[in-house]
């Protein structure tokens, strides 16, 4: 009695340490919200600034659990994470887009750059079959 009793709890030991100890803690590595949207289709272009009280629903977050990274805002697509100079850029493995965030530490120096890089600090680049919607934004 005493042995399967002892089995018992060693057994439920290691299923408390296996499923609550080996999973590692997700965090937040990006969070943008959407200043103005752009829907392109080969025939069309529409460019309309995204409203405050919607911005919210069109956040971009990205997440790393272990050394993966993800797109968490888009169905936790798996990302590649590529850094260049002023720029990290999150390239999703399916193919349905990307992510490129200025690094805050940066961001003087890429402001001197363009219009673009001194107002906004992500984009984000879905692609839908062949058309394309892209968010610029600012970090939260």
């Amino acid at each position: 009695m005493f042995k399967k009793i002892c089995l018992s709890a060693l057994l439920l030991a290691s299923v408390f340490l296996a499923h609550g100890y080996s999973q590692e803690a997700e965090k937040i590595i990006f969070s943008g919200i959407p200043v103005l949207k752009i829907s392109e289709g080969g025939v069309s272009r529409v460019v309309e600034d995204v409203k405050e009280d919607k911005a919210l629903e069109f956040k971009c977050t990205i997440t790393k659990i272990g050394d993966k990274y993800f797109w968490t805002s888009r169905d936790n697509v798996e990302l590649i994470r590529i850094q260049s100079r002023a720029y990290l850029t999150f390239v999703a493995t399916s193919g349905a887009g990307y992510v490129r965030i200025i690094l805050p530490e940066m961001k003087d120096a890429a402001a001197l750059i363009d219009e673009t890089e001194k107002r906004y600090d992500y984009v984000e680049h879905m692609l839908i079959g062949l058309k394309s919607v892209t968010y610029y934004g600012k970090s939260r």
